[in-house]
This record gives structure tokens, C-alpha cells and sequence, in this order.
């Protein structure tokens, strides 16, 4: 299959791709800032810092993919976005590897169609979606290999900081469930053991792709509604939603960076979007998304 290094291995799509490389056979690295135990089947660890000189490019030599999994701090992307994207950049053209990104849906903006995919002009409104501009930009200009597989929110389960584990489904075992903006607005979402599967599917033919080569997730376009209703179905437990308390957050965010950063994305969960997959099932035509049910049954812990 090859050899792959994946940068932010202890992240939540970082993690995600190890497993799924592994599981599909490939020679598996887990880069991250420090290790307290390596992750199963047989997967070789480093440990580093990806911002220090050079650091990226000696970790990298070798290796036919490289999986970019970082994820700097909302708070902290305006001071390290680019110069991360940069050290990836220069240890993709050292070792002639294949960068593959997940991408998210920034790019768009709140004014674009409803309907995103590929060939919708990017039209970033918000500040971390001008950054991310810059970053898919700078791969596309320095004509290293690169695979972007662009996705909406995750789905992924455990503790987490994403919308769906730590607000909406949080106390779904209770039967309350919480959504950030009018139910009756499609929001693209995405079960990420599946977008790992898709994206080592995707380094596999990644001699077919031009230098630059973008994909959608069309993973599950749901309204919040829709999606309260799945969650009940999958844990068996009728759902009372609430709303989500954003002036509550503004107040933090007097005193929080982190908090502060929140909510310019806002506007995702009042503008009605979709992702488009129609070219990835073109070129994946063998690739089997996980039913929604059993997605958020695996992600909430059903049996």
C-alpha cells in the first residue's frame, strides 16, 4: 500500500485516519507533540513539535502520503496557521509526498448556495474562513500533491469539544438533546470513521488526481430536526430540544479567547447548506457510508 505519516495523531481526525490506514494496510506513523501510549496494530510512533524548524521535513523523509491531521486553537490561527501549513508545505516537497487535508466548509461563506461542492466559488465571510483560504491556497500554488476531503461538522463519539458530543447530544441518554440554531436548516455533517475510510481510499488513487485535487463529503445533509429525530431513534429515547445559549457565550468570551472566536461561525447553523459528494462517489464508486442510525448509535455508545 505505502507509507504514511499522519501529523496530529492524537487529534480527532488525526486519530481516525491511523486507524483507518492501518486497518486498510498501509505502513502507519502517528506523529504528535507526545506520546503517553502508541496506538494499536503495530503503528510506529514520533513525537515532536510541528512548529519547531525542520521538525516537519525530518519526520516526513520517506514517506509516500502525508495525512495533515494539525489543528491549532481557534484562538491561536491568525499566529499559526500559515506557518504550520508552511512546514507541511516544505516537508511534502522534500520528500515528494502526497498531502492529504480535511477540509472543512469555511471556504463558503454565509451568502453561497445552498448546495456546496467542488466548482462553488470560495467566498469566505468570516476570519478563520479567509485563513483557510490562505492555507488551501498556499497547497495549491507551491504544486505539491495535495488531496483536500472537505467536510461539514463531525461526528466521531467520546469526549469532545465538537458540537455534537459536547452540546447536542451531551444528554442525549436523559432524552434532551441541544441545537444551536432553527431545526428547520440542513446542515451538512459527517461520521469521520467514515471520511478516514474515504480519505485512504483517496491516497490510494491519488496517482489518478491532478496536483490539486478537492473532494466533497456528502456524508448527512439533516435538518436540526431531522437530526434530533435520528438521535432519538438511536438511543431509543424521545428527544426534548433547547436552544443553545449564545448570549451566554458572548459573555465568555469577554474573558476567554477560545470563547471568543465561536461565534463568527455562527452563522452555519442559520444559513441552510448541504455538501455535495457526487464526484467522490464518481471516483469511489466501491466507498459504503455508514447508515446514519448506526453512526450515532456508535458515536453515542448504543449497544
Amino acid at each position: 500500500m505505502g507509507k504514511v505519516i499522519v501529523l496530529g495523531a492524537r487529534g480527532r481526525f488525526g486519530s481516525n485516519a491511523v486507524t483507518a490506514f492501518a486497518e486498510a494496510g498501509w505502513q502507519v506513523t502517528a506523529f504528535a507533540r507526545h506520546w503517553d501510549r502508541a496506538p494499536a496494530g503495530g503503528v510506529t510512533t514520533k513525537a515532536g513539535d510541528a512548529m519547531k524548524p525542520d521538525a516537519l521535513t525530518e519526520a516526513c523523509a520517506g514517506f509516500d502520503v502525508i495525512v495533515n491531521g494539525l489543528h491549532p486553537p481557534y484562538e491561536n490561527w491568525a499566529r499559526d496557521l500559515m506557518p504550520m501549513t508552511q512546514k507541511v508545505i516544505a516537508a511534502a516537497q522534500a520528500s515528494g509526498a502526497t498531502v492529504v487535508l480535511p477540509g472543512n466548509v469555511y471556504n463558503y461563506g454565509a451568502d453561497g448556495p445552498e448546495v456546496w461542492s467542488e466548482t462553488t466559488p470560495w467566498h469566505p465571510t468570516t476570519r478563520k474562513g479567509k485563513l483557510r483560504v490562505q492555507m488551501e491556497t498556499a497547497y495549491r500554488t507551491a504544486g505539491v500533491r495535495t488531496i483536500v476531503l472537505r467536510a461539514g461538522d463531525f461526528i466521531t463519539g467520546g469526549e469532545t469539544n465538537m458540537w455534537f458530543e459536547a452540546h447536542i447530544a451531551k444528554a442525549a441518554h436523559k432524552g434532551r438533546s441541544m441545537y444551536p440554531g432553527p431545526t428547520d436548516r440542513v446542515h451538512a455533517w459527517a461520521y469521520l470513521p467514515d471520511l478516514a475510510r474515504a480519505a485512504v481510499m483517496l491516497a490510494e488513487k491519488r496517482d489518478q488526481f491532478a496536483a490539486f485535487e478537492e473532494f466533497g463529503f456528502g456524508g448527512y445533509n439533516l435538518t436540526g430536526a431531522e437530526l434530533v429525530a435520528k438521535i432519538a431513534e438511536a438511543t431509543g429515547q424521545p428527544q426534548k430540544i433547547s436552544g443553545f445559549p449564545w448570549p451566554v457565550l458572548h459573555v465568555l468570551g469577554w474573558f476567554s479567547r477560545a470563547m471568543r472566536e465561536v461565534p463568527e461561525m455562527r452563522y452555519l447553523w442559520n444559513v441552510p447548506h448541504r455538501m455535495d459528494g457526487g464526484k467522490l462517489e464518481a471516483v469511489l464508486p466501491e466507498f459504503r457510508p455508514t447508515p446514519v442510525k448506526q453512526a450515532l448509535q456508535q458515536a453515542l455508545g448504543v449497544t
